[in-house]
C-alpha cells in the first residue's frame, strides 16, 4: 500500500489545488481553492476559456460578482470530480469587515444553490481575524458552514471552536517557513523535522485541544512545505494537500503510522482557555509569528485578487 492510500485510512486527504483537471487521479474526498491558487489555474490555456466565459456572460456586472462567480464556476467543476466539500475563499480584501464578509459570503451560496449545488457541499473559506471568525459564527448560526483560513495561532484556534466554525486550516507549511527565517544559518533541517517541526507541533497543540474539551470544529492541516510534515500529522481530521506532494506519497510504499490520536487527547491534562475580543488581539500580539504571517497572507490573498481582476478587465 502507498503512504496516499495508508494515509486515507487515518484521515480525510483534500486536494489544495484550484486545477481540477489533476483531481481525479488522486480521489480526494475535499478540496479548497484560494485566490492564488485560481489565478494560477485561469494562466493556464485549459483554464483560460473558463475565464473568458464568465466575464463575457457577465460583463458590466460589479467585477466583485464577476470574481465570485468565476470562483463559483470553479468550484462547482471540482465537486463534479470529487465527492465531498470545496472550499470557496471571500475577498481577502473584507478580512476586517464582519458584515461585508458576511455578505459576501452569502452571495457565494447563493451562486452554488443556483447551479444545483447543495449548501453542506460548500465551505466558505475566511481569514482567521477577529472580524473573520465573528463574521463565521454568524454564517455558522445561519447554516452556512465555514473553513477558518491563515489560521497561525493557537489563539486563533480557540476563538474558532468557541465560535462553532465548521473547520479551521493552520498553516504548518508557513510556521516552518516563519522559524527557519528567523534561525537562519543556525536552522537545522534534521533536528526541526518530522515531529519536531514548529508547524506540525502547532497543530498538534489545536488537535489536542479540542479533543480533549470536545470542540467539534475539524482541524485540516494546510500548506505543507514536505511529506515529512504530512505524515507527521497523520490522525489529524483532515489535511488538505498540493497536487505535487500528493503525487510524492502516491509514490511511496514506506509504512505510515497514526501521529495524532483523539482518544489519547482526551485524557490529556490541559488547561481550558477562552477569549474575549480583547484577550484575542493580546495574544494575537504577543505571538509575532502568526501577527506576521497573518498579516503577510491577508496582503498576498489580496494582491492576486487584484491580479485576477486586472485579468478579467482584459479578458
Amino acid at each position: 500500500m502507498n503512504q496516499l492510500d495508508a494515509l486515507k485510512q487515518l484521515t480525510t486527504v483534500v486536494a489544495d489545488t484550484g486545477d481540477f483537471h489533476q483531481l481525479a487521479q488522486f480521489r480526494p474526498q475535499d478540496a479548497t481553492t484560494n485566490p492564488s491558487l485560481i489565478l494560477k489555474a485561469v494562466q493556464k490555456p485549459e483554464y483560460a476559456p473558463l475565464l473568458q466565459s464568465t466575464v463575457a456572460q457577465w460583463r458590466g456586472r460589479d467585477l466583485g460578482e464577476v470574481m465570485d462567480r468565476l470562483l463559483v464556476c470553479f468550484g462547482c467543476e471540482i465537486l463534479s470530480i470529487i465527492p465531498g466539500r470545496v472550499s470557496t475563499e471571500v475577498d481577502a480584501r473584507l478580512s476586517f469587515d464582519t458584515s461585508a464578509t458576511i455578505t459576501r459570503a452569502e452571495r457565494i451560496i447563493e451562486l452554488y444553490q443556483a447551479e444545483g449545488i447543495h449548501i453542506d457541499r460548500v465551505l466558505i473559506k475566511i481569514a482567521a481575524t477577529w472580524e473573520g471568525i465573528e463574521a463565521a459564527r454568524q454564517l455558522e448560526q445561519r447554516g452556512i458552514h465555514t473553513n477558518l483560513t491563515l489560521l497561525f495561532s493557537f489563539a486563533q484556534a480557540v476563538a474558532c471552536g468557541q465560535a462553532k466554525v465548521q473547520l479551521i486550516s493552520p498553516f504548518v507549511g508557513r510556521i516552518y517557513d516563519w522559524y527557519k527565517k528567523q534561525a537562519g544559518s543556525a536552522w537545522d533541517e534534521a533536528a526541526q523535522a518530522g515531529a519536531n517541526d514548529p508547524g506540525v507541533q502547532s497543530v498538534r497543540a489545536i488537535f489536542n485541544h479540542y479533543k480533549r474539551f470536545g470542540i467539534a470544529t475539524e482541524v485540516m492541516g494546510a500548506s505543507f512545505r514536505n511529506v515529512g510534515q504530512i505524515t507527521a500529522l497523520a490522525g489529524c481530521d483532515l489535511l488538505t494537500i498540493a497536487p505535487d506532494l500528493l503525487a510524492q506519497l502516491a509514490a511511496t510504499e514506506a509504512p505510515l503510522l497514526p501521529a495524532l490520536d483523539a482518544a489519547a487527547a482526551q485524557s490529556m491534562d490541559l488547561p481550558v482557555v477562552h477569549y474575549d475580543e480583547a484577550g484575542f488581539r493580546y495574544a494575537l500580539n504577543a505571538d509575532a509569528m502568526a501577527t506576521e504571517k497573518l498579516a503577510e497572507g491577508i496582503r498576498a490573498f489580496a494582491a492576486d485578487a487584484i491580479k485576477l481582476e486586472h485579468l478579467m478587465l482584459a479578458a
